[in-house]
């Protein structure tokens, strides 16, 4: 496997060896650093072995004086120009035990430091194909194979120690325990007391790595409410991936947790939850407030369907209100590591509901179930 390959293989190409190899906590990316004697690049792949992004990280002998066509044709990581280094002369190969790995929380993107010092960064937003690659240390100019590390330093190393933060509070039990207690203390005050709590309702789901931890609460219904409100308790635990290729300010939407309000038995809607508990970090993606969720498997087997339904996924709503039904719980006031926690209610929606979202717009298909009186109470 080669990375930041460009070209096709039209001279001798030396075979590059792993130098070091991880996967991510979550089991959606895998880091590659790899060197060939020459060169040494790391790659970011996804589940199926693409390469979502990559860096040059050194050189390893004397730096041409121009772009390395020869490499660059046989597939290979090209040395890098002298114009764009910090040495000509190149540096010692990397040593793997020398190395340290740290995600960040999000799942999305890494960091590598050799010794202590930040060496490279593949950022989330990081997209070969599209001559966006990461961040080295060795790097001065800007290239289609390495950005200066020096541009970004600053920001890198917040964001470092804020992954260093948070995976040490996955490992603390006392660290879950406190944020656990904090959000169902939250839904007591908003919802009323609980009933039946599911421990781990996401686990084994991820294809690999430690999924986020999730429960899901039951509030039964009380005097003033006739339906049941279940709601996730840990999704808010983690940033969700990739908001920042979309939002210039990413605490807003970082931290959700998920609810669905029903009638039906809760054992039975609550199935709904293994699916999407863990899903922004299984697939590295995000949910916002107008999503729609397709199902994964047959109509029929949908948690919150029955013989005369047809549903096949979900509306994310962050105001169930603009639907028809009783007056909802407000969720809002919760806060984590300075992110304010937003909940996002279920709906669920048929094929063509789906389909006709992905068309005119999740706006679109709000309104039209709005006219039509649908509820936001699954029933």
């Amino acid at each position: 496997m080669s990375v930041l390959r460009r070209g096709s293989a039209s001279a001798r190409r030396t075979t590059a060896g792993a130098v070091r190899t991880e996967t991510s906590p979550y089991g959606a990316r895998r880091l590659v650093i790899q060197s060939d004697g020459i060169v040494t690049s790391a790659s970011l792949l996804d589940k199926q072995d693409k390469v979502v992004g990559a860096v040059w990280v050194a050189n390893h002998e004397e730096a041409p004086a121009s772009p390395d066509q020869v490499r660059l044709d046989a597939g290979s990581a090209p040395l890098m120009p002298a114009t764009h280094i910090r040495s000509r002369a190149g540096r010692d190969p990397l040593a793997a035990d020398d190395l340290e790995v740290v995600w960040f929380e999000e799942g999305d993107g890494v960091a590598v430091l050799e010794d202590g010092a930040l060496l490279f960064v593949i950022p989330g937003w990081s997209d070969i194909g599209r001559g966006i690659p990461g961040y080295s240390r060795d790097a001065t100019a800007q290239s289609p194979y390495a950005f200066p590390l020096s541009d970004e330093i600053d920001a890198f190393e917040a964001r470092i120690e804020r992954a260093r933060r948070h995976w040490d509070d996955v490992a603390s039990d006392e660290s879950w325990a406190d944020f656990q207690q904090s959000v169902l203390g939250h839904l007591l005050q908003r919802l009323g007391p609980g009933g039946h709590y599911w421990h781990d309702v996401g686990r084994g789901l991820t294809g690999g790595g430690t999924a986020p931890t999730v429960g899901l609460s039951e509030r039964p219904p009380q005097h003033g409410r006739d339906h049941a409100v279940l709601s996730t308790v840990g999704m808010s635990r983690q940033r969700m991936p990739t908001i920042e290729l979309y939002e210039d300010d990413v605490s807003p939407h970082a931290r959700i947790e998920l609810a669905v309000a029903t009638s039906l038995p809760t054992r039975r809607a609550g199935s709904i939850f293994p699916w999407l508990a863990q899903y922004p970090w299984r697939s590295v993606t995000w949910f916002a407030p107008g999503d729609v969720v397709k199902w994964y498997h047959e109509a029929r087997t949908f948690p919150l369907g029955g013989e005369d339904t047809a549903w096949e996924g979900v509306l994310l709503l962050d105001d169930p209100s603009r639907l028809a039904g009783p007056v909802p719980s407000g969720l809002t006031g919760l806060s984590f590591d300075g992110d304010p926690v937003q909940w996002l209610w279920l709906v669920p929606i048929t094929g063509e509901e789906h389909r006709y979202a992905k068309n005119e717009g999740s706006e679109a298909l709000i309104r039209r179930l709005a006219q039509q009186g649908r509820s936001w109470i699954v029933s």
